[in-house]
């Protein structure tokens, strides 16, 4: 698996170099380097859409058992800072966020089931949203092969989308612990008692059907949101679009760079598709591009220091841990 990521990542690295080469470095850089501060403003603004994604996320719990909007709003920062800079296929910020929440006196099974709910709306508020950015791209577009081919990803889409959320509501958890028993007998008991207590609170999540409209609607708006950092990024880059072509790539790049869940980082994969859907907007291959690294410096100013102060509350709590000498 290790090897794996590396190869897809040094893969990734190379067309996202080979891109920029090929469409003029110097080129890019300078259009980048135009924007200034822009870049920061820009990457700033990410805290609007997480903090609607912490929300989604918070209401599926009880009123009496949640933290408070900043702890979930932290926890997302860094679930998302673990997901878009370390090689972990988008999941380990899932499980690194459960854990601060179990740190923050949530028990287990509801704190698993939560984030397990929340990560299936995300995927159906995403589908949503691509296809609004889908519809904005065939009233601005006639590029029939590109519509078509996002089309039938979203046709396959549909059936892998229900079906994960049927076999939660069956109870997924509890027959991956039986099958677990059934191979390794006694070792596992424990497993699957507890895969039956979080299969009963996925459940119960599911039948509070506010919370679950709450949480998706919720959802949604976090990823329209995220269209206004594509709009400021491209206004300061001195190139500026409207609202709903800045929507408009924000959906279609979000969707590639999703799907793409094997390259670290999508490194590469968002690039290209940074440059497909501006040129369909006629944008030019250097502004494409010069956003696309505004997105990688909104990385690396949004999601290095939540990681660092992390792993700095990781290592205390290691040491406070450890038995006295």
């Amino acid at each position: 698996m290790i090897r794996a990521t590396a190869f897809f990542g040094l893969l990734g690295l190379a067309l996202a170099t080979g891109l920029i080469v090929y469409h003029g470095a110097g080129e890019v850089f300078t259009v980048l380097a135009g924007a200034g501060f822009g870049i920061l403003w820009a990457s700033l603004f990410h805290l609007i859409p997480m903090a609607v994604n912490a929300r989604a996320w918070q209401v599926l719990l009880p009123g009496a058992a949640r933290p408070g909007i900043i702890f979930f709003t932290w926890a997302v920062w860094v679930r998302e800072s673990v997901n878009g800079l370390l090689p972990v296929a988008r999941v380990g910020g899932e499980i690194v966020s459960a854990r601060l929440l179990i740190w923050h006196g949530v028990r287990p099974s509801p704190a698993v089931a939560s984030l397990v709910v929340d990560m299936t709306l995300s995927i159906v508020s995403q589908f949503v949203f691509t296809v609004v950015g889908l519809g904005l791209l065939m009233l601005r577009s006639d590029d029939v092969a590109t519509i078509g081919r996002i089309a039938l990803a979203l046709l396959v889409a549909v059936p892998i989308v229900v079906a994960l959320v049927a076999v939660q509501r069956l109870g997924m958890f509890g027959v991956l612990g039986r099958l677990f028993n059934a191979l390794f007998r006694d070792r596992w008991a424990m497993l699957v008692a507890g895969a039956h207590r979080l299969d009963r609170w996925v459940r119960l999540l599911y039948r509070r059907r506010d919370r679950i409209v709450s949480c998706g609607l919720w959802q949604l708006v976090g990823w329209l949101l995220g269209a206004g950092e594509i709009y400021l990024a491209l206004y300061f880059l001195d190139h500026p679009v409207s609202l709903l072509d800045a929507l408009l790539i924000e959906a279609l790049a979000q969707a590639v760079s999703s799907a793409a869940f094997v390259v670290p980082a999508a490194i590469g994969v968002q690039e290209g598709g940074f440059l497909l859907f501006g040129a369909l907007l006629g944008l030019s291959p250097e502004i494409s591009l010069a956003l696309a690294l505004a997105r990688r410096a909104r990385d690396l100013i949004m999601f290095v220091p939540p990681l660092l102060v992390w792993q700095w509350l990781e290592a205390r709590r290691l040491l406070a841990a450890r038995p006295s000498q």
